[in-house]
């Protein structure tokens, strides 16, 4: 069978692209590792009607939806390439989890949605409480730390602008930037006009018990009490069984994309986190939405010019 579409990754936006698609009575194969980013976070915020939702309970109501569809169909699988066929349709190869058994997949057209890893700083001191007392994303989790004792801890060259965003929150905001330097004079000037203190020494410990963390431990022996906060990570789109494509990529190495979810490779889409942009579920889902109904209109297009392995040229203003 060739699917009229293959869609990567069971996350807002591959679910919204695949509820879009259906919809719009086209073949879908979603394919999904059953990995994400958030694993470890209890609750999400900001998707309408579901604030406060257990992001895997948001996956699974969104996988339930889609699969009531018949011309949809799911495999629990781990993508291991992507090639361009000569009738320009796309091969899909994935191993199952669990085996080395491998699934075939092909389409006419592919939508990346496989969202993003991320190199937490410090993992051994910061991974015990990631995802209760310490986030990533101040937009999603900033509200439900207010008025508490908060950290920012990360090595990049961002923390200044994060710790004046986190400061709406609380009056009590540090700075740890675990000896990377990460904040110059000018920005450790810059905060300290708003009282938020820069603190440049190695971090030896995050502590903490079951009412969750308490202080963050210095190589210099001090001792600051943090009782929530939020973390900067390094983070790396998913996409290396993808380049044989030869698809576009920024300098963060996310995937290039025009205002249709179009990558370069014609036929390729893109949506959600690995995506430049904000790293929102809501924002996610609505690129996934976009995509459907660019894809549609593809298809359309090609089957009006009576060619069906014909390819749509893609956009040439990518961001």
């Amino acid at each position: 069978m060739v699917y009229d579409v293959a869609v990567i990754g069971a996350g807002p936006g591959g679910l919204a692209a695949t509820l879009g698609l259906a919809r719009m009575k086209r073949s879908v194969m979603l394919l999904d590792s059953n990995r994400p980013r958030h694993a470890a976070t209890l609750v999400s915020h900001g998707f309408l009607t579901r604030d406060g939702i257990s992001p895997l309970e948001l996956r699974n109501l969104g996988r339930e939806e889609v699969l009531a569809y018949p011309h949809v169909a799911f495999e629990r699988t781990v993508v291991q390439s992507i090639t361009q066929l000569p009738e320009r349709d796309f091969l899909v190869i994935a191993r199952r989890q669990g085996s080395q058994e491998q699934t075939e997949v092909h389409a006419r057209a592919v939508v990346l949605a496989t969202g993003l890893t991320e190199t937490l700083p410090v993992s051994e001191h910061v991974r015990p409480w990631y995802g209760t007392s310490l986030h990533s994303c101040m937009d999603c989790d900033g509200y439900d730390k207010r008025d508490q004792r908060l950290a920012l801890i990360g090595e990049t060259d961002d923390l200044v602008d994060r710790a004046l965003v986190i400061r709406q929150f609380s009056r009590d905001v540090r700075v740890f930037t675990n000896g990377s330097g990460a904040v110059d004079s000018n920005g450790v000037a810059r905060l300290a006009e708003f009282d938020i203190e820069v603190l440049d020494a190695p971090i030896r410990a995050v502590e903490g018990g079951r009412n969750g963390m308490q202080a963050i431990l210095l190589e210099d022996g001090t001792r600051h009490e943090r009782n929530a906060g939020f973390v900067r990570p390094q983070w790396h789109a998913t996409i290396g069984f993808a380049e044989p494509l030869g698809i576009e990529t920024d300098a963060r190495g996310l995937v290039a994309v025009d205002r249709q979810q179009r990558t370069n490779v014609a036929g390729v889409y893109a949506v959600g986190d690995i995506t430049p942009g904000y790293r929102q579920l809501m924002v996610a889902a609505g690129e996934g939405t976009v995509a459907a109904s660019v894809i549609n209109r593809d298809f359309i297009a090609r089957e009006l010019a009576g060619d069906r392995d014909a390819r749509v040229a893609p956009s040439a203003e990518l961001h």
